[in-house]
C-alpha cells in the first residue's frame, strides 16, 4: 500500500504496523498498531512519551517491536528539531523557545540544556548537559563552558524544562545563571538568555530583564 499510494495516504496506524511487522495469533499487525495509538491516547505527541516499558504493557509488543517504535518517534523528534535548527540565526526568544519546546517536551524529568552560538549568533550546536528529576537538575558550569569552547562560541541560551507545566523559575534557577553567566564573563562568553518551557509556554530570563 506504501509503495502503491505514498507514506503520506497511510493512517498512523498502518504506519505504526510497518513498525510492527507481525501481527500475534489474536491480532494484525494493524490491530496492534492501533492499540499502540489508543496507549498514546490517540496523539502522537503523548505517543511520544511512552517509554519502551510502557509500549510492552501491550500484548503483542515485545522489546523488539517496542524499541523499533521508540527509535522511529525518536528519529521523527530530531528531524523536526534539526528542520528549525538547522544554522539558525536567533533574533527573539520566542523563535528560540519553540524549538526548545519541541525538543525537550517529551521528557517526563527535567532536563537542562544548552545551545550554542557562533559570533554571527548562529546555532552552532545543541546539547543536553544533565538529566535529574521529576523536580530538579543540577549543571555543573565548568562543563557547560568546556563544551563551549569546544564548539567554539561566543555566547551560548542555557535553557531547561518544567514538566510540572510551571514557568517560575525558583531562586536556584536564577542563582545557577548568574553563576554560569559570571563565569562566562571571564572567557569572554556571553550568556544570551535562559529559557524554561513547558507544554503552557515559557520564561525567558532576558525578556524578564533578570540577566
Amino acid at each position: 500500500k506504501l509503495l502503491l499510494r505514498g507514506s503520506e495516504n497511510l493512517s498512523d496506524s498502518e504506519l505504526l504496523a510497518i513498525l510492527i511487522h507481525n501481527g500475534s495469533k489474536e491480532k494484525t499487525a494493524v490491530d496492534l498498531g492501533k492499540e499502540v495509538l489508543k496507549l498514546g491516547k490517540n496523539n502522537l505527541n503523548e505517543l511520544g512519551r511512552l517509554s519502551v516499558n510502557d509500549l510492552m504493557k501491550i500484548k503483542g509488543i515485545g522489546e523488539a517491536k517496542a524499541i523499533t517504535i521508540a527509535a522511529a518517534l525518536e528519529l521523527g523528534r530530531r528531524r523536526q528539531a534539526s528542520a528549525s535548527l538547522e544554522k539558525a540565526v536567533v533574533t527573539t526568544s520566542n523563535d528560540m523557545a519553540n524549538f526548545l519546546r519541541s525538543v525537550l517536551k517529551d521528557f517526563r524529568h527535567e532536563v537542562f540544556a544548552v545551545v550554542f552560538l557562533n559570533q554571527a549568533n548562529k546555532v552552532n550546536h545543541f546539547e543536553v548537559i544533565s538529566e535529574g528529576g521529576i523536580t530538579g537538575t543540577v549543571a555543573d558550569p565548568r562543563v557547560i563552558l568546556k563544551k563551549a569552547l569546544e564548539q567554539d562560541a561566543v555566547s551560548i541560551i542555557l535553557s531547561h524544562n518544567h514538566p510540572s507545566g510551571s514557568l517560575k523559575p525558583s531562586r536556584a534557577d536564577e542563582q545557577l545563571t548568574a553563576k554560569i553567566k559570571e563565569a562566562a564573563g571571564y572567557l569572554d562568553i556571553k550568556v544570551l538568555d535562559h529559557i524554561i518551557v513547558s507544554e503552557d509556554g515559557y520564561y525567558s530570563f532576558a525578556d524578564e530583564g533578570l540577566l
